[in-house]
């Protein structure tokens, strides 16, 4: 033992190790050899990282930590907390954030009607600015790489005739920033996304009644400016039914090929979902016993069929309007109420059945899902609907209507739908693509919605829920922490991403803040003067982390560890140099 260093119990050194700070409890081991000792000490390490992370203790340790030490020092080490620059090259609010997928560049969209392009080196710097305004946008709202970053879509908010608001698409080449092609996008929540290198997809809507309407996906060829007018440089991919006011928003694409070999695997409460019989799942409830029960899947309502021996939905039309027209229907429908009933009984026959075995078979598989927030109770939404995109609807070549299909099938079904019971204000993928996490505020338990343009309050926590769509499960219990204060009528969408070992989300209590995936806790918050919009991992390297803000700026934030690895990469003055100039004053 060191001289002057007094022995202690180990119970004694365990309770000073929890008072300790993290970079005190990391170096302790310096002070003396008993110290040394107990930080060699693998369980009490496993208990400090246990009571000091507040980590339940059915969780086992992370499966690529070979120590408990080692996972308490990934902990504190490598969490992007430390804000190294912030950027203040926009003028109004910054709204979203994307990186490459290289990670040497990110774009920013901002309320400035700009989308922003940074180069991404030891210091950030800003490489080109697109203004949209010549083109009627009120501003950019959504960008995104395609896959091998030759090509950037940029999403905005486009003003047409009688100031009316729709969204439009545009494609900017980053060879030379020139702009490719303008594709309108409707709603403009739509957002976009790429299906592949050179397609994307985009939406339009069409009203057939007050609260009825009909949202068609687009595929659309990167290049229509230059492409030969021979050639199809759009098809329709899906046409789908909506009712109570609801409409398709938010479109993302996720790839099937890595299902089976996912950069982290949630497996510890894998086997717990497996036990579900349920492929349709309603967050609402919170019983016990109901979820102990296997539930029949809820079918989304564009799925609703006649049972076998029912009543045709032709007959069963007419037998509504000869009910209402001879006073039989008790009590009398509301409009809306009569509306939603003639769509739901029209479309029974209506739509081209969802495609059987929607879950992937082998890792090998081509097939990619279409994944898109929906609804069918009210205007908010308040469902993710998941429809399964085959190899040979991902091009434009064929016929512009898509495939071809019987004349009475005006509608696509949806493959899969899932309830969260609440207001989905932001969706993400991991990078491997098998996990869906999903920000929403719930509507309170039992809630009835009589009027779907009345939807229930929403909480102000923010309820993280994760999803597993090689299953279709929910995994995992939801993260909390970030909260939003907008009533519904002006909800608004809050951006999260997901890296190999963390998920990180924005707020509107002026944070961002950082979770780790396999442990489910909360590691940081991050400080803006106003709501975090956004934030973005670096996809080749999780310890940088973007935040944009209302507050104009753009903060960039780095581990402890990254830091001390970017001072070592510093130039310093060389020894002869210094030595010269002393020499010099002298």
């Amino acid at each position: 033992m060191d001289a002057g260093c007094p022995r202690l119990p180990d119970t004694v050194l365990f309770e000073i190790f929890l008072y300790l700070d993290h970079a005190d409890v990391l170096s302790v081991g310096l002070v003396c050899q008993q110290w040394r000792a107990v930080a060699r000490d693998e369980f009490l390490w496993k208990e400090l990282f246990y009571r000091y992370y507040r980590v339940s203790r059915d969780v086992p340790r992370h499966p690529g930590a070979v120590s408990w030490y080692d996972e308490f020092q990934r902990l504190y080490d490598t969490i992007p907390c430390v804000e190294v620059q912030a950027l203040k090259e926009h003028n109004d609010q910054v709204l979203h954030l994307s990186f490459s997928h290289s990670g040497c560049l990110f774009a920013s969209c901002s309320k400035d009607c700009t989308v922003k392009i940074w180069s991404n080196e030891l210091d950030i710097s800003l490489q080109h600015s697109s203004n949209m305004r010549p083109y009627n946008w009120s501003y950019t709202q959504f960008s995104q790489f395609n896959s091998d970053d030759s090509l950037l879509l940029v999403s905005g908010v486009f003003v047409g005739p009688h100031n009316s608001s729709s969204g439009e698409i545009a494609v900017i080449s980053m060879e030379n920033f020139t702009l490719l092609s303008r594709v309108r996008n409707k709603p403009y929540d739509v957002f976009g996304c790429w299906l592949n290198e050179t397609n994307l997809i985009s939406g339009n809507l069409h009203r057939i009644g007050r609260i009825t309407s009909c949202s068609v996906l687009w595929l659309n060829n990167a290049f229509q400016g230059i492409e030969s007018e021979n050639v199809n440089v759009v098809k329709r991919l899906f046409k789908i039914q909506n009712l109570n006011a609801s409409t398709i928003r938010t479109v993302m694409v996720a790839d099937c090929s890595r299902y089976d070999s996912p950069d982290l695997l949630l497996d510890y409460e894998e086997q717990l979902a497996a036990s579900s019989t349920c492929p349709v799942f309603d967050l609402g409830s919170d019983s016990e016993e109901e979820e102990a029960k296997p539930k029949p899947p809820p079918e989304p309502a564009v799925q609703e069929l006649p049972a076998a021996g029912g009543v045709p939905a032709e007959h069963g039309l007419q037998q509504l309007f000869d009910d209402i027209m001879e006073g039989r229907v008790r009590p009398a429908m509301t409009e809306t109420e009569l509306e939603t009933k003639v769509a739901e009984l029209f479309v029974r026959n209506r739509t081209k059945p969802p495609e059987p075995n929607l879950l992937p078979t082998d890792s090998s598989s081509k097939t990619k899902y279409l994944i898109f927030t929906t609804g069918c109770l009210t205007y908010s939404p308040h469902q993710i609907g998941i429809k399964r995109i085959l190899p040979h609807q991902m091009t434009t070549a064929g016929p512009v209507l898509g495939e071809e299909r019987r004349s009475d099938e005006f509608f696509d079904s949806l493959d899969h739908v899932i309830d969260i019971h609440g207001h989905i204000i932001g969706m993400g993928l991991s990078p491997d693509h098998r996990y869906l996490y999903v920000n929403s505020r719930a509507w309170p338990r039992d809630c009835v919605i009589s009027d779907p343009m009345q939807p229930p309050p929403i909480a102000e926590e923010i309820d993280l829920h994760v999803f597993d769509l090689k299953t279709m499960k929910e995994v995992k219990r939801a993260l909390r922490a970030h909260r939003a204060y907008t009533p519904n009528e002006e909800c608004f969408f809050i951006f999260l991403d997901v890296s190999r070992d963390f998920v990180a989300s924005g707020a509107e209590d002026r944070h961002g803040y950082i979770w780790d995936r396999h442990y489910n806790i909360c590691l940081a918050k991050l400080q803006h003067d106003n709501v975090v919009n956004s934030v973005a991992f670096s996809p080749v390297e999780q310890e940088l982390l973007l935040t944009a803000s209302d507050d104009t700026t753009i903060k960039v934030w780095r581990s402890p560890r990254a830091m001390r690895v970017r001072q070592a990469r510093r130039p310093r003055p060389r020894k002869l140099l210094f030595s010269w100039l002393m020499n010099q004053k002298s």
